[in-house]
């Protein structure tokens, strides 16, 4: 008889507050996990992508924001952020998802999207809660990173 081993998977979930310090706890949070779980060869890329993602949630809502961390079975990671706003932008919307605009040289943000773009294997977005009765539930915005 032989031993099964359980795939390497975990969820990590974390409220954020509508505080300009969530992105920097968000950061320590994923350097934590990933570090914990030895996938050192993903932990750059996802802490960049993860901080730009609550960085805009924390620009671009006046709410709470939630953060979710996942080991799926195959050895990627997948990171969700969700907020408030219902709007999904470019790159995580619709096809196609070239559509985030080029930021000007000298402008200090507006390249976040195009980071998603460049380091993530797959990206997406979900609105959630379109029925009036829902309130606006907001959207969940997720990319995922190895292999």
């Amino acid at each position: 008889m032989g031993t099964v081993s359980l795939p390497d998977t975990w969820v990590y979930a974390l409220r954020l507050p509508h505080d300009p310090r969530a992105a920097r706890v968000a950061r320590t949070t994923v350097r934590a996990v990933l570090s914990g779980h030895d996938r050192h060869e993903v932990l750059d890329s996802i802490e960049l992508l993860t901080s730009e993602l609550v960085t805009n949630a924390f620009r671009h809502t006046n709410g709470p924001a939630s953060l979710r961390l996942t080991a799926l079975a195959d050895g990627r990671i997948r990171v969700g952020v969700w907020d408030r706003h219902p709007r999904i932008p470019a790159p995580f919307g619709e096809p196609p998802w070239d559509r985030v605009p080029h930021a000007p040289v000298n402008a200090e943000q507006g390249r976040g999207l195009h980071l998603v773009q460049e380091y993530a294997d797959s990206w997406g977005g979900l609105t959630l809660g379109d029925s009036p009765l829902d309130r606006g539930a907001g959207k969940l915005l997720w990319f995922e990173v190895g292999a």
